[in-house]
């Protein structure tokens, strides 16, 4: 079946297409589909936005009035359309102007008024592009004899019409009816929205029943297997010898579906060190535009689910790509030299073959920092790694480092880390390479994969000055600059708990000055929730020739420096986006001109610093950047974006479901709490020591 979106999509912007060859673009066999398509066409049509020419061909018609956005609703009816080019301000659309979209919709917008003063743009939504919500949770209800459903999430304004079959679903004895429902028919003119259930969703099936219902919720449920595949050979040919090098991994999550990490090599160098980051390589052994490439794509994510994972790689990928102790494997490779502050001197991208030699797990960590500076005994759980033990430490001293100049340049430190709920496993780790928030936990000595994640950010931002030196496409990663109001809000606040602000030159405060601030007080936790949800999440970007660093520098206000745009690519096993930067890396690697012609002898190093300087002809022929414009593509980047809140909804889920658990036993109990925020309604406080958070409604003070 296919979307609004994808048909628009297949069409050329340029030009007209056959409604034929459309079909064969959207694999449409079946009489009924073709049917479909037929119908949508002959609507959009009318709604101006493709052109139905006589010859049996269609054309987009250009209309810059039009625009794709996101809706985002409120439970009160009001929405904002937040659009995709991320350009101007977020565009209010009335109730009554919705024409039946629901929350997290795609669609296109017409403005019908101009923003004024501090007034948002107000639009009507023209056209459902996508819908969000094939599946919804909702309760079941009788309402003048007939049983209708109530979606759970109260932004969706509609109520679900049900077959009569469906009445055995519900129990009038039950406080509340949860199921699953399938939509049918979607709103649409003077029609309700129809649809069926799938299942009951039971609510004290303990752990495993809290996430079926969350992966329900966030539209997970159904992850599919990944298709069989012929996973390719990385060729050994041009490819660096660090087999010899004694690297180790660093690891803290222990359920045996947890995805594969990088290995991490140091050596002291003139004050400083040269560090090798190896990562699995994932790119070489996926053909692009297989099935498997396909599957990977629409999974997006490795998904952390406590005990289990839904992992992003299918077995037998993982099997040939995870680094193993003692055991050779292909990587790709960046070193990088290092100064005495962490700041980067020199790098070099490369293909290589690697061999680690030993797993640092975190009881390694915790005997290290137990362990007494001068003591000349190794304890037993150190003994296996001995010989390991500096070149830990090292990691270790400049990992720290790298984060402090993180900080320096405007890192934002809260303290916000996962209460310790047995339940959660593996969630209660540091996730290299997760950027689900714009601010970062503060730094554990004592967790493997805290120590691994400014080592990885620091090489995902020298291959986005890489790509952006050589002028490649790529996928990058960065946050928009919070609102300087915002900033003097929370600063008031602040200031009425009596912490101790230094305003800068400008009169305000950056936020990671704010968090520094923060930090100093024993009203921490308070302040820096209130931080966090004032702060923009961090989005991907295609990164179209110099763009997005023109953007960023051309604004005074912003917060964000561009040397803290990532492109990430380190961790492959983890984020789809990651194994596109990949292509990217192996493509230059494998198919980049060294040289202008057969004729000269002297071969530049593409993967090394600065070698754009010394390169005056195309690197890469005009076939090849087609195809890295193509997996870079807008279309692909908001899908990815969309698996990216999808992935972080279910993570904050899982978090928030595991604290309400661990809370339930003390229900009818009184407890000390802490006001953690303020509404009209009333109130949040939050209990120790699972930091639960839930609602004191202002009817119940007194």
């Amino acid at each position: 079946m296919f979307t609004v979106s994808k048909l628009i999509e297949s069409i050329p912007c340029e030009g007209s297409l056959e409604i034929k060859k459309l079909e064969k673009i959207l694999k449409l066999s079946k009489k009924i589909d073709r049917q479909r398509l037929e119908i949508a066409i002959k609507a959009l049509n009318k709604l101006g936005i493709i052109d139905l020419q006589d010859e049996g061909k269609v054309k987009i018609i250009n209309d810059d009035t039009l625009i794709k956005a996101r809706l985002r609703c409120s439970s009160k009816g009001y929405c904002f359309a937040v659009r995709d080019d991320g350009e101007g301000e977020d565009i209010y659309i009335r109730d009554n102007f919705l024409n039946h979209a629901w929350n997290g919709d795609r669609v296109l917008v017409k403005i019908s008024r101009e923003a004024v003063r501090r007034r948002s743009p107000e639009g009507i939504v023209q056209c459902i592009l996508e819908r969000s919500t094939p599946n919804i949770i909702s309760l079941l209800e009788e309402e003048e004899g007939n049983i209708i459903a109530n979606p759970l999430d109260d932004r969706i304004l509609s109520q679900i019409k049900l077959e009569k079959s469906d009445e055995i679903y519900y129990d009038k004895n039950k406080l509340e009816n949860l199921v699953e429902i399938k939509i049918d028919r979607f709103p649409i003119a003077q029609y309700e929205a129809k649809g069926h259930v799938i299942r009951p969703l039971p609510l004290d099936a303990g752990i495993k029943g809290d996430i079926d219902i969350l992966l329900t919720k966030t539209n997970l449920q159904n992850i599919e297997s990944p298709p069989r595949s012929t996973i390719k050979s990385p060729q050994s040919k041009n490819r660096k010898d660090f087999t010899h090098q004694p690297a180790l991994l660093l690891r803290s999550w222990s359920e045996n579906d947890s995805p594969p990490l990088p290995a991490i090599h140091v050596e002291p160098n003139s004050g400083g060190i040269r560090l090798w980051v190896h990562v699995p390589s994932i790119a070489e052994r996926v053909s692009l535009g297989n099935n498997l490439d396909q599957f990977l794509f629409q999974t997006s994510q490795a998904h952390c689910l406590g005990s289990f994972w839904h992992p992003l790689l299918s077995s037998n990928l993982t099997k040939a790509s995870q680094f193993n102790v003692d055991k050779i494997n292909q990587a790709i490779t960046v070193e990088l030299e290092l100064d005495s502050q962490g700041e980067i001197i020199d790098w070099e991208f490369c293909l290589s073959e690697i061999k680690p030699v030993a797993e640092i797990t975190d009881t390694h960590l915790k005997a290290l920092e137990s362990r007494k500076p001068k003591a000349r005994t190794i304890p037993l759980t150190l003994k296996p790694i001995k010989d390991h033990l500096i070149q830990l430490e090292t990691i270790i001293f400049f990992a720290k480092k790298l984060f402090e100049l993180e900080r320096s340049n405007g890192l934002i430190e809260l303290d916000l880390s996962v209460p310790k709920i047995k339940d959660l496993k593996d969630i209660l780790w540091e996730i290299p390479g997760n950027e689900y928030e714009q601010w970062k936990n503060p730094f554990d000595n004592s967790d493997p994969q805290s120590i691994l994640a400014p080592i990885i950010r620091t090489a995902n931002k020298a291959w986005y000055k890489h790509l952006t030196d050589l002028n490649l496409p790529g996928i990058i990663i960065k946050s928009d600059p919070i609102d300087n109001n915002t900033l003097n809000d929370l600063a008031k606040s602040a200031l009425a708990l009596n912490v101790e602000l230094e305003l800068n030159e400008d009169g305000i405060l950056s936020a990671s000055e704010l968090a520094n601030a923060f930090s100093k007080t024993d009203r921490r936790r308070v302040l820096d929730k209130l931080l966090r949800h004032a702060l923009p999440n961090p989005k991907l970007y295609r990164y179209s020739r110099d763009k997005v660093v023109k953007s960023l520098d051309s604004n005074s206000n912003t917060t964000i420096q561009s040397h803290n745009i990532q492109a990430p690519w380190c961790c492959p096993t983890i984020n789809y986006h990651d194994i596109i930067n990949q292509h990217i890396q192996v493509t230059l690697l494998k198919e980049g001109k060294s040289r202008p012609s057969a004729r000269h002898k002297t071969n530049i190093e593409l993967g090394k610093m600065n070698s754009y300087k010394d390169v005056k002809w195309d690197i890469l022929t005009e076939i090849t950047i087609a195809t890295l414009d193509r997996i870079t593509s807008a279309n692909i980047v908001r899908v990815l974006n969309s698996n990216l809140i999808k992935a972080k909804s279910l993570r904050y889920g899982l978090i928030a479901m595991a604290q309400a658990r661990s809370a339930e036993p003390f229900i009818g109990m009184e407890m000390e709490a802490v006001i953690s925020g303020v509404q009209s309604y009333g109130f949040f406080a939050e209990i120790k020591p699972f930091l639960a958070e839930g609602l004191v409604h202002v009817s119940t003070l007194n």
